[in-house]
């Protein structure tokens, strides 16, 4: 059955979150709640092979080797807390897990500097103890690295670079693992790293990835809504100081965080992640916001994020072209197109409480519509002081 077989098999930007919730709010603690956005139906005795992956995952912990190689490659990552992973272990008693018929459910508590890495490995194991248990098969193996193959010489027309976004929603290990491996060895310049940390390591590429919503839903528990997104760059340029430069949009709508992105933080950070709504309106207001900043657009650059395939991505390019520097990181499209229906599930931060504070409720307010994600009461009080009207 579905299993971990190495600490970095996860985001590098839950590592680099890691860094800095422990440096900055050591104390502070949180609470993460499983999603079935997809109303998938578990089978009776899910959540035992769940508890079983996620009791062993006691037992990984960093080695020399993988901690050489993040010393090596990101040097902006002070070696007390290379020192501090090394020592890290997960501990099972901060996930809950249940079941009750078809229904699965998934909370994790404890303090933030530990709890931040359960998301996408508890994530991942869920996909692949899904399509486990569900008795369906994918294609071969040969099939899924021609599916690459193919992909990948579009891409190369469109003189790009992409990278691997998607742990959390693979089908497998097994699949993710042919799917980097094919694009470290396709002949071209298009594939420029992966999110995944394990694989970076194994296949020699670039470790990609800053932070994530849960980074400034914790800075509004602690804030306020109207300083999350200032406060959240402020703090990541502290411990960071330059590096690590693309910030994430749309935790409370693009329009509000451009209102707090201002010129010393557009000058300082080298670049946005877009990773809801439609994608061209992004860029024109994107683009918009750094002349009016008076900052040259193209000395900038969009990530790209949104559940993407070849078709948005050439929609993106014909409009970015010579306007604005681009990038893309493919999620399921690469590691989960496999001939079966891919999940649709998220495991997100619902609740706060920084040092000496309350248990606060924390929210996103998507850019797309209806992809809001918290308490109703607490969407409806952000939205009133943010000012957003749907």
């Amino acid at each position: 059955m579905a299993t971990l077989t190495s600490i970095l098999d996860n985001d590098f930007y839950k590592f680099t979150m890691q860094f800095a919730a422990s440096k900055l709010f050591p104390k502070a603690q949180a609470r993460y709640q499983f999603i079935n956005r997809g109303k998938h139906i578990f089978p009776d005795g899910f959540d035992k092979l769940l508890k079983d992956a996620i009791n062993e995952m006691a037992g990984l912990k960093l080695t020399k080797a993988e901690k050489d190689f993040l010393r090596t490659r990101c040097p902006y990552i002070d070696p007390t807390y290379l020192d501090f992973l090394q020592g890290y272990r997960y501990d099972p008693e901060e996930v809950h897990v249940a079941q009750t018929e078809g229904e699965l459910s998934v909370t994790i508590a404890g303090y933030w500097y530990r709890t931040i890495l359960w998301e996408v490995p508890i994530m991942s194991l869920i996909c692949e103890l899904y399509y486990e248990v569900s008795g369906e098969s994918r294609i071969p193996n040969e099939e899924v690295c021609q599916v690459v193959e193919g992909k990948m010489e579009k891409y190369d027309k469109l003189n790009i670079t992409i990278a691997d976004f998607g742990t959390r929603r693979r089908h497998s290990y097994e699949v993710h693992d042919l799917v980097i491996r094919t694009l470290k060895n396709h002949p071209s310049k298009t594939f420029i790293g992966t999110s995944n940390v394990h694989f970076a390591m194994k296949y020699e590429t670039t470790p990609i990835g800053t932070h994530a919503h849960e980074w400034f839903m914790f800075h509004a528990a602690k804030y306020g809504y109207k300083m999350a997104n200032l406060l959240g760059l402020e703090h990541w340029s502290d411990v960071y100081r330059g590096d690590l430069g693309i910030a994430l949009s749309d935790t409370y709508t693009t329009e509000v965080f451009f209102k707090q992105f201002d010129k010393k933080l557009s000058k300082l950070f080298d670049g946005v992640r877009h990773d809801s709504g439609d994608p061209v309106n992004f860029a024109e207001m994107t683009i918009a916001h750094y002349k009016k900043q008076g900052v040259d657009p193209r000395s900038k650059t969009i990530i790209f994020s949104d559940g993407l395939d070849y078709d948005k991505v050439e929609n993106i390019v014909r409009f970015c072209e010579g306007k604005i520097g681009y990038s893309f990181g493919i999620g399921t499209d690469f590691t989960n197109d496999v001939g079966l229906s891919r999940m649709n599930i998220v495991l997100k931060m619902v609740e706060a409480k920084p040092e000496d504070g309350d248990w606060t409720a924390v929210i996103k307010l998507s850019d797309e519509r209806g992809k809001h994600t918290g308490n109703a009461h607490e969407i409806a009080i952000a939205k009133q002081i943010l000012k957003i009207e749907d």
